[in-house]
């Protein structure tokens, strides 16, 4: 599947419809006009892109996603692990706690999800 790119706006705009998927392009263009001041013709823009990007798909009137959030980022974590610490997990984590003290709850999720990783 091709990478999907999104810019700071379109990904805020994406967001609100994860959060709120199935929901009516009426209802986006509401929530769009509260959260990000645009107008119904601004919205219907955006949306159509995310839906050309092969994102989201607009049926009837109702929008819900074809990539999940979490599939979403998962695919752009692993393509900044692999581009910017050549795939090394351990490099990355290495990186990310080298300023940064973990806590004992963040520690145990790690752990269990290598945990769960390994089996």
């Amino acid at each position: 599947m091709a990478e999907i790119q999104l810019g700071a706006v379109e990904a805020r705009f994406a967001d609100i419809i994860w959060e709120r998927e199935p929901v009516t392009s009426a209802e986006l263009t509401k929530l769009a006009a509260a959260k990000l001041t645009w107008k119904r013709t601004t919205t219907h823009t955006v949306l159509r892109r995310l839906c050309d990007k092969g994102l989201f798909q607009n049926n009837g009137g109702v929008v819900t996603s074809l990539v999940s959030r979490q599939e979403f980022y998962a695919r752009h974590s692993k393509k900044y692990v692999d581009e910017t610490f050549a795939g090394s997990l351990p490099a990355f984590l290495s990186a990310f706690t080298s300023e940064k003290k973990l806590t004992a709850e963040e520690l145990s999720e790690i752990r269990e999800l290598i945990d769960k990783a390994g089996e």
